[in-house]
């Protein structure tokens, strides 16, 4: 059975498409499923933000092929592991949860390099590139410690 991993933020157009694109290429794919989607339905059906797209080929990762979609409650039930961008992207998918066992799959990614300093990735949506090079390497930090413990698996 494989493991499932959620990367969420606002849009998925910027920070979860390059997670999960970065924890794709960390993992075993046939033990790790990984996924994003995002708290809004600005993007549906958008492919990531092309300055992501670049800075993931940058770094020999091909997100192109994503298409951005909305978190709903049924990932809940699809998904082992949770992880959101930021504080507001936390609280809109607590805001969902059912119940106790649904809150404890979601996280900050930070979490897993911070340890809960409850940091966030800042959303480079509205900068330039060094936004997206910025956090290409926090997600790449991050995503490195998350793969280290679902390769033990």
């Amino acid at each position: 059975m494989k493991t499932k991993v959620l990367m969420v933020c606002l849009g998925n157009i910027c920070r979860s498409p390059l997670a999960e694109g970065l924890l794709k290429a960390k993992v075993n794919n046939d033990k790790v499923f990984v996924d994003s989607a995002g708290t809004s339905n600005y993007h549906v059906g958008n492919t990531p933000d092309p300055r992501s797209i670049a800075i993931a080929k940058r770094h020999g990762i091909d997100i192109a092929y994503q298409t951005a979609r909305q978190f709903t409650r049924e990932d809940f039930d699809k998904f082992d592991y949770i992880y959101v961008m930021d504080k507001s992207n936390y609280r809109n998918v607590i805001n969902l949860a059912r119940n106790e066992q649904d809150k404890s799959k979601v996280s900050l990614i930070l979490n897993t390099i911070l340890s809960d300093e409850n940091s966030s990735v800042p959303d480079p949506y509205q900068g330039g590139d060094q936004g997206f090079e910025n956090v290409y390497y926090m997600l790449d930090e991050a995503t490195n410690t998350i793969s280290k413990e679902l390769n033990k698996v």
